[in-house]
């Protein structure tokens, strides 16, 4: 068979037709919800994150710890990115942009592009016609999971899978040898990096799927050892991004290692395999019941009844050079339905955009090379008959929908019916244009048909009109409220949220609250509040932030210098009519006694008097210079005494006295609290933090850096010559296996 390479130019238009198609999917979905893609996490974790971070960063800090943020003051350890050169351009742009949600629908688009193109990539690499791969490439940010949850809430896991199938693209390039390890390392510590543990699971097992696949199509194992060599130092220098929440764990929610199987979020595969009909609603547990709300697991109308069009026996005889996406499709297809738990590792579910991603390239590869129409009328049976079958499981799971899925039966099979019919007259690439197309109205209609979105927050979208109806609190404020308590007409800006904050909401306004959105948490600072993961409290919440700590004789919120603390009305119905707590008074904020009643300190702010110094016992403590990550205290003490800091017991904390290191405690195991020798005058104390494991952390990512260099090194020196035809590479499967024109196959 003739050789048969795709011409850079051709390459370079199916890429741009494959960005193009990707905007225009993105602009359908935004006819049907303007908000989808500024909803639940999105605005309530992530885009007042990048905020805040920017305006650190813009102020020539590093975020890696904010005490004042308490159990969500962890950037170490939570979903910030701290790590990732693009994401913190992404913050450094962040408080520049008024609208939010245009902010972080444009960001999210952005990577839907590279998610896209890699996908693109990944097809090509695997030698598929172009035009299959742009269909791969514009459906897969359309598909399900990644439509409703990824790209609408959970944004890291979303911008890890963009990295992460560039990094399948490039390591299948390296270990062909037509590209170098440079980009694979790259795309691999950036989908790493993001910060969020599943897209680094995911690509550890994509790589191992591809070394795998590779030493079976090859028939030799050194190319995968390179692979795995890159990958492993890409790994190492992602090291630093979660040693810090490895080495904290004991202390957060996240804290204990088992393996359960508790079926919330696990998707049997009766449902996950139910990838084509557009209305399937699936059956699984979730926060929704058993019957779900969203098509999620909705991968692309065509995918089944395509199976009915491709030449099996042509399949059977090159079905080494597939091993590694079957590898890795199977991989998801198990995890997806169990266990429920694996460690830090929970809701299998989340793992459908992987499934979807498998199963997507491995059809559009196999229709991109051996796609056929002999024996047409009896291929048209099989698809119907998958079609049917579609059907059937669809309208098991939802029965109520039951319209619905036939009209989307009717339609698959009406569009199926008319693509065959334009690959056989117009060919390939008219073919795949029809598919590209008919996925905007069904992005449209499957997101119109979910509305109102049972997801959404409904929060502000311009920053500038919140910072205007809030109250404009100085100093720190602890807010005790429940976010469930607001009913859903009052989730706007002239109502609840003119007044209280959940989730990472005062990041927008710019004001310092306790705590924040975190998946982390710290688990005795939220038992002694309390508090869970959108900062909403239970009603002892209020009794037990004044409550006196036993050992320093101060209450909680003095231990915290707190300065102001609001009450949610609609939690503490008495607010307001009752007397203060003992140095305490009621403020009035005119416009927002609706909501809230604030209690203020009589004294003024506490927060700003001798830096983080909370509590001092048996001698005399004196602030010299406060950071987010050191105190530095002039301590004094004849018999010995105490210190305690309105800083929380992170793992990572050190603490010298004149240079040398001494020991540390947490009072009510959440305070700092450092005990001062007898004898000590004029100490310089100096009590600083650093993310656990960053030596560590430091000189793995050192030894990385390295090995890639090392290996690019070796690469080039045994590059081919620049006049070599790169076609001419054995294992290239566009070279081995040309991929037919679909006008074609019927000859």
């Amino acid at each position: 068979m003739e050789s048969s390479a795709p011409a850079r130019r051709d390459v370079y238009k199916w890429g741009l037709i494959t960005a193009l198609g990707v905007i225009a999917g993105y602009v359908a979905v935004l006819f049907a919800n303007v908000r989808h893609f500024y909803t639940d996490d999105t605005e309530s974790q992530y885009a007042p994150l990048w905020v805040m971070l920017g305006r650190n960063l813009r102020d020539g800090q590093f975020p890696t710890v904010v005490p004042e943020h308490w159990m969500a003051g962890n950037y170490a350890i939570e979903e910030a990115g701290l790590l990732n050169p693009p994401q913190l351009l992404i913050d450094l742009i962040a408080p520049s942009v008024d609208n939010v949600a245009l902010y972080a629908t444009l960001i999210k688009l952005i990577f839907a592009i590279i998610l896209g193109l890699g996908v693109y990539r990944i097809c090509k690499e695997y030698g598929a016609a172009l035009p299959w791969a742009a269909v791969a490439g514009i459906s897969i940010p359309f598909t399900g999971w990644l439509l409703f949850f990824d790209e609408a809430s959970w944004y890291t896991a979303f911008t890890g899978t963009a990295w992460m199938v560039q990094a399948w693209a490039s390591g299948v390039r390296y270990a062909r040898g037509r590209g170098g390890p440079i980009p694979t390392f790259v795309f691999l510590y950036l989908a790493i990096s993001v910060q969020y543990i599943f897209p680094a699971v995911e690509a550890g097992l994509m790589i191992g799927a591809v070394a795998v696949g590779e030493l079976v199509y090859q028939r030799r194992w050194q190319p995968s050892l390179r692979l795995l060599a890159v990958s492993a130092c890409a790994a190492v220098v992602g090291l630093a991004t979660y040693l810090p929440s490895m080495l904290s764990a004991k202390v957060t929610w996240r804290g204990t290692a088992q393996i359960n199987n508790d079926q919330f979020l696990t998707v049997p595969w009766s449902e996950s395999l139910n990838a084509s009909l557009p209305s399937t609603l699936p059956a699984y547990n979730s926060w929704w019941g058993y019957v779900q709300p969203l098509p999620v697991v909705y991968i692309a109308w065509f995918l089944i009844p395509a199976l009915a069009f491709i030449d099996w026996r042509k399949v059977r005889e090159n079905w080494r050079e597939f091993t590694a996406i079957a590898l890795f499709a199977i991989m998801a297809l198990m995890w997806t339905a169990g266990p429920g738990t694996i460690g830090p590792l929970r809701w299998p579910a989340r793992v459908l955009p992987m499934l979807a991603l498998g199963l997507l390239v491995l059809v559009c590869v196999l229709l991109g090379r051996y796609a056929t129409f002999q024996n047409r009328r009896q291929r048209g049976i099989a698809a119907a008959v998958l079609i049917a079958l579609l059907w059937l499981r669809s309208f098991s799971a939802a029965p109520n929908e039951v319209v619905w899925h036939a009209v989307s039966a009717v339609g698959i099979a009406a569009l199926g019916a008319a693509v065959v019919w334009l690959g056989l007259r117009r060919g390939t690439a008219a073919a795949c244009a029809l598919v590209i197309v008919s996925a905007f109205p069904i992005a449209f209609l499957q997101v119109r048909a979910a509305q109102p979105t049972p997801m959404s927050w409904n929060l502000p979208e311009r920053r500038s009109e919140m910072k205007a109806a809030f109250p404009d609190f100085a100093g720190t404020t602890l807010q005790l409220g429940d976010r469930g308590l607001i009913p859903p007409g009052e989730r706007t800006l002239d109502g609840a949220y003119g007044s209280l904050v959940f989730g990472n909401y005062a990041k927008d306004l710019e004001l310092t609250y306790v705590s924040g959105y975190t998946p982390n948490g710290h688990y005795w600072f939220g038992e002694m509040l309390c508090m869970r993961w959108d900062t909403s409290v239970c009603p002892d919440a209020y009794r037990r932030a004044f409550a006196v700590e036993p050992s320093t004789g101060k209450t909680i919120v003095d231990l915290m210098k707190v300065d102001r603390v609001v009450l949610q009305k609609a939690l503490y119905p008495d607010a307001g009519t009752q007397p203060p707590p003992s140095g305490w008074q009621w403020a009035a904020y005119p416009g927002h006694e609706k909501y809230i009643a604030v209690l203020e300190r009589e004294d003024g702010l506490l927060s700003t008097r001798n830096g983080r110094v909370a509590a001092v016992a048996g001698g005399t403590a004196t602030s010299v210079s406060e950071t987010n990550q050191t105190s530095r205290v002039r301590v004094s003490s004849e018999n010995g005494g105490r210190v305690v800091f309105a800083r929380l017991g992170w793992p990572g904390y050190r603490v010298t006295l004149n240079g040398r290191e001494i020991p540390f405690q947490a009072v009510a195991k959440t305070f700092v609290a450092v005990d001062i020798p007898a004898g000590t005058t004029n100490g310089d104390l100096e009590l600083a933090w650093h993310p656990p494991g960053w030596k560590i952390g430091g000189a793995a990512g050192l030894l990385g850096v390295l090995g890639a260099g090392a290996l690019q090194w070796v690469y080039l020196r045994g590059r081919r010559g620049d006049d070599e035809p790169e076609g001419d590479t054995p294992a290239s499967p566009g070279a081995d296996s040309p991929a037919p024109d679909l006008a074609g196959a019927i000859r």
